[in-house]
């Protein structure tokens, strides 16, 4: 089951109450800067590990006042819609609340006992445009409670190795299908499920991509794991034919 290491009280907490018990994951995001994107985007990881542990979702967004930039901008990232948050909207009784909020947000503003707190660290971005995807890997590579400065060299590490991981899954889509190891799998959801490490989940691919896994399972691993990440890795396939 994944566990949330709460950021008021550093104690790692079961994000649901109970197996299959809804759990509400509610994004708080005080501007349309890079720093309120990366509170989406981890949100919206949150919510397909909860996803793809069986686990029903209730996901909602308090975003500043003119929150159609931040929304335009968290479309291009894939990043899902959320519902408006509304405080007097009143949720299960069962239900867990996960607070997502940005470095500037007070994690006990409209909070209640019981509920979950994740911080995210601020983003210091340049100018210039960068291609949504990349952005993407280059936001989940780095812990989200580090501050991250999106630099050219950070930017062009994410640009190279999802280049040359959509070749690679191009290629490894070719060769006989493969299920993904046992202990392949027991590596991915062990590093998501223990405080979405999303870091952790990347070392398990770049492990992967030099291993002996057979190529048919190499495929299989890096589907399964983008179910995840959303970084669309499989985009390239079929392109040369």
């Amino acid at each position: 089951m994944l566990r949330i290491i709460d950021a008021r009280t550093g104690e790692p907490t079961d994000a649901a109450r109970a197996r299959r018990s809804l759990v509400r994951v509610h994004a708080r995001a005080s501007g349309s800067d890079t720093t309120g994107l990366r509170v989406l985007l981890v949100a919206d990881v949150l919510v397909r590990a909860l996803e793809i542990g069986g686990t029903p979702v209730w996901a909602t967004l308090s975003g500043p006042a003119d929150q159609a930039e931040l929304l335009a901008s968290a479309a291009t990232l894939g990043i899902r819609p959320f519902e408006d948050h509304h405080d007097t909207a009143p949720g299960p009784g069962d239900a867990r609340t996960i607070h997502v909020v940005g470095p500037d947000r007070d994690a006990a503003v409209g909070a209640a006992a019981g509920d979950v707190h994740v911080q995210v660290a601020p983003v210091e971005s340049g100018s210039g445009s960068v291609d949504p995807t990349v952005l993407r890997l280059a936001l989940l590579a780095h812990r989200r409670d580090a501050p991250l400065r999106l630099d050219a060299a950070v930017l062009e590490d994410a640009d190279d190795t999802l280049t040359r991981w959509r070749a690679a899954v191009a290629g490894w889509a070719t060769r006989p299908s493969r299920p993904v190891p046992d202990d392949v799998r027991q590596r991915l959801r062990a590093a998501w499920e223990d405080d979405l490490d999303v870091p952790g989940v990347l070392r398990v691919l770049r492990w992967v991509e030099t291993s002996d896994v057979p190529e048919g399972a190499r495929f299989e691993t890096y589907a399964y794991a983008d179910r995840l990440l959303g970084l669309e890795l499989t985009r390239e396939i079929g392109a040369a034919l």
